[in-house]
């Protein structure tokens, strides 16, 4: 034994941490995301799929982002920081574009998604969770 101390807080061989101060609560907020999304794609895909495809299917893929993002942070690490950043503008044009699409034509969306109407059955959270993630890991690429 060498007789040096590893802090078991650092970040692995040269990763930057991304899961400190406000990103913690980003990998907490992705975390009830992915879970949530997950839990309602899978109902609907079971249960309900022929009503809504489109929907349904839409609501995965949210859950896959979610998913993704929440890895990708709290693994760190520059790679992984570029990855959750394109996942996270990636994500916020998918809540624009499913957003306005429900509210021009409703009748696309028999069934809503995670995120018709900007997410408003989320209290917003898929519109506002890609923005605060992409200042948070531009900010982290400084640090």
């Amino acid at each position: 034994m060498t007789g040096t101390t590893t802090d078991p807080n650092a970040p692995a061989a040269g990763r930057s941490r991304l899961v400190t101060g406000p990103g913690l609560l980003l990998v907490w907020l992705y975390g009830v995301m992915s879970v949530g999304a997950v839990s309602r794609s899978v109902y609907q895909i079971l249960t309900d799929f022929g009503s809504a495809p489109l929907a349904h299917v839409l609501s995965a893929v949210a859950a896959v982002v979610y998913a993704f993002i929440t890895y990708t942070l709290v693994r760190g690490g520059e790679k992984a920081r570029r990855a959750a950043l394109v996942c996270c503008a990636a994500e916020l044009a998918g809540v624009l574009i499913v957003g306005t699409w429900t509210l021009v034509d409703p009748s696309a969306f028999p069934d809503s998604t995670v995120w018709s109407e900007y997410g408003m059955g989320y209290v917003f959270i898929p519109v506002l969770l890609p923005v605060t993630g992409m200042v948070w890991l531009r900010r982290a690429r400084n640090a």
